[in-house]
C-alpha cells in the first residue's frame, strides 16, 4: 500500500512472477528486437541502473510509458508487470463474459489471436474497466482498475498478447 499499488498481493505477485518465467520462455531470438524496442534491454544490470531501484519512486511521467511504477524499475520488471496486467484483463473479461456483464450487454466468448484479437480485447476491456470504475466510485470505493493505458502501454500489452496467442 505504501507504493500505491493495490495489486501488490498474491493477486499481483503470482501473475507478475509468471511473467518473468514466460519472458524467458516466449521471448526468443525472433521476438528479442521488438522486446528491446518496447521494454529495453532485459540484460541490463538491475542494481546498476541509476534511480531505478525502489524506493525511491519511479521517474516523473512514468505513467505515459509503464503500466505501473514497479514496471519503471527495469525492462524485465516492465515485461512482468505488463504480462500480469494482460492476465488481469483476460481474467476479468472472462469473468464478465461468464456473467454476461458488459457495458453493451455482450462480450465475445473468446479473443482471437494476433493484432485483430488484441483490438477486440481492448474494445471490450476499456468500456468494461471504465464502467467498473464508475460503479465503484458510485459506491464510494476507489477505482477497481486504477491504471492508465496510454498508447505506449497498449503497445506493450499487444506484444504480450501476440507472444501468448500469435496470429
Amino acid at each position: 500500500m505504501e507504493l500505491s499499488e493495490p495489486y501488490r498481493a498474491v493477486l499481483g505477485h503470482l501473475p507478475h512472477d509468471v511473467g518473468h518465467y514466460y519472458q524467458l520462455v516466449l521471448t526468443d531470438a525472433a521476438a528479442r528486437a521488438r522486446f528491446v524496442e518496447l521494454f529495453g534491454d532485459p540484460d541490463e544490470n538491475h542494481q546498476a541502473l541509476p534511480g531505478r531501484r525502489r524506493p525511491p519512486s519511479a521517474p516523473p511521467g512514468w505513467e505515459q510509458h509503464y503500466v505501473s511504477a514497479a514496471a519503471a524499475t527495469h525492462p524485465a520488471e516492465d515485461f512482468a508487470e505488463t504480462f500480469a496486467h494482460y492476465l488481469h484483463i483476460r481474467d476479468t473479461l472472462d469473468t464478465a463474459a461468464s456473467f454476461a456483464v458488459a457495458p453493451d450487454g455482450s462480450m465475445p466468448e473468446s479473443v482471437m489471436p494476433g493484432d485483430m484479437g488484441f483490438e477486440q480485447l481492448v474494445e471490450c476491456w476499456l468500456p468494461l474497466s471504465w464502467a467498473l470504475n464508475q460503479i465503484n466510485r458510485s459506491m464510494g470505493h476507489p477505482d477497481l482498475y486504477p491504471y492508465l493505458l496510454p498508447d505506449r502501454v497498449l503497445d506493450k500489452i499487444r506484444f504480450v498478447h501476440n507472444l501468448v496467442s500469435p496470429g
